[in-house]
């Protein structure tokens, strides 16, 4: 008869060999299930049913949607109509490009949901006119990099979807809801570190924007920011649910970006697809895995064998959360994301919630100890994009980018001991 701990050692040394050995992750996922399954004596067939059961929910259709508004969006040039308001807000401000750069990155991350499309629609704008103002290159992409992890935790991130599915049961409009409050302190963190560097350095204000050019920068500025709105205000009232909430901004992106603007032909649109579909096929291959993984996990009763763990190393709430912060921050840098939450969450959220932490606030705290991750090498995507787009070395990139991660980890720690910042919105709506 098959030995419980023998197979969650094959399950997890085989999972960790597959990504020394450099596998894909989804692929890793469904290796380790394999051989796990095999020392089982289970039939292998289990894990593609289990693999077609978790990529055939509705929900899911949500995810697509949320890529393809975000990839509509950047096409269309609206990225640079969002920084011209938000010029126009701050820009007087000493050092007010930086602070144009944080609020500016949150927009568009309220639009697409994707840290790296919003490092690189923002960058692409924002680092080229910081350096021609005068800013350092590395500090240039040290607050774009930062202030585009605003746009996992901002409703609509389809981050947020893929941690209700891998929970279960978890509504995502609570989920969308529950990121507001965290997404405006984070946004009030990163500006504060902005302007004490600003001003430590010397940087100048912005120009100003002419009189006359005002009533349509605001007016286009506001008409770029209507997806989220259509997105957020269909789910909070209920009129439609998150999927058809998507399927509603693609439409409107659609006619804002080729029929409104018409920046780009509508022949760009075949460039839109084909990245949204391979973004897309990547993310529901992962699921798919992550469910078979997860169905393992299940039979072999690891997330309680965690739980006891946590609690044989400490009775005190505060430091389990504590330990459980520390771990995903070292795990966010050799792991991507969508991995991350799809593994990690169904393991460690009932050690949260034996110790009385919601299930939503554990999502936000998951969330941004994910989106962390990807600042930090050897994954770190957005640090390696904001190098890029910047041409600084990723060295350089990540010293200039760790007062914003200390000060986003101060939020970090918010989210984790207050739950009313990440609770008493869903509370007030459901």
């Amino acid at each position: 008869m098959p030995d419980q701990m023998t197979a969650v050692a094959i399950l997890l040394i085989s999972f960790v060999v597959l990504l020394l050995l450099r596998f894909p992750v989804a692929l890793t996922l469904v290796g380790s299930s394999l051989m796990t399954t095999m020392y089982m004596d289970i039939p292998p067939v289990v894990i593609a049913q289990q693999m077609l059961t978790g990529s055939t929910e509705f929900s899911l259709l949500a995810i697509p949607f949320f890529i393809l508004t975000g990839q509509i969006l950047g096409e269309g040039g609206l990225a640079t109509r969002i920084v011209n308001l938000c010029l126009l807000i701050v820009g007087r401000i000493r050092g007010g490009l930086a602070l144009v750069n944080s609020i500016a990155c949150m927009f568009f991350g309220n639009l697409c949901g994707s840290a790296v499309a919003d490092a690189s629609a923002i960058g692409s704008v924002m680092i080229p006119m910081m350096k021609e103002k005068g800013y350092d290159a590395d500090y240039a992409v040290g607050v774009t990099i930062s202030s585009a992890i605003q746009g996992v935790v901002v409703p609509p991130s389809h981050n947020l979807v893929l941690y209700s599915i891998a929970v279960g049961g978890v509504s995502i409009s609570a989920l969308f809801l529950a990121g507001i409050i965290p997404g405006f302190l984070l946004l009030g963190s990163l500006m504060t570190c902005s302007y004490i560097i600003a001003v430590k350095r010397g940087y100048q204000k912005a120009d100003p924007v002419p009189k006359e050019a005002r009533g349509g920068i605001i007016m286009h500025g506001l008409l770029s920011l209507t997806p989220a709105v259509v997105i957020l205000g269909g789910i909070i009232t209920g009129w439609c649910t998150p999927t058809e909430a998507g399927a509603i901004a693609v439409t409107y992106s659609f006619i804002l970006a080729f029929c409104i603007y018409k920046e780009r032909p509508i022949s760009a649109m075949w460039s839109v697809l084909r990245r949204t579909f391979r973004t897309a096929l990547m993310v529901f291959f992962l699921i798919a895995a992550s469910n078979a993984f997860g169905w393992i996990m299940s039979i072999l009763n690891l997330p309680h064998l965690i739980t006891e763990w946590f609690l044989a190393v400490s009775d005190k709430p505060w430091v389990i959360l504590l330990l459980i912060n520390i771990l995903l921050l070292a795990l966010g840098g050799p792991m991507d994301m969508a991995p991350m939450i799809l593994i990690l969450s169904p393991v460690l959220l009932p050690v949260c919630q034996t110790i009385g932490m919601d299930s939503i606030q554990f999502g936000i705290m998951m969330i941004l100890n994910s989106g962390l991750g990807l600042l930090t090498p050897p994954v770190g995507t957005v640090l390696f994009v904001g190098c890029a787009i910047g041409k600084v070395s990723v060295e350089a990139g990540t010293k200039a980018m760790l007062p914003f991660f200390f000060a986003m980890c101060v939020i970090l720690m918010l989210i984790t001991y207050i739950p009313a910042l990440s609770t008493w919105l869903p509370g007030l709506f459901f």
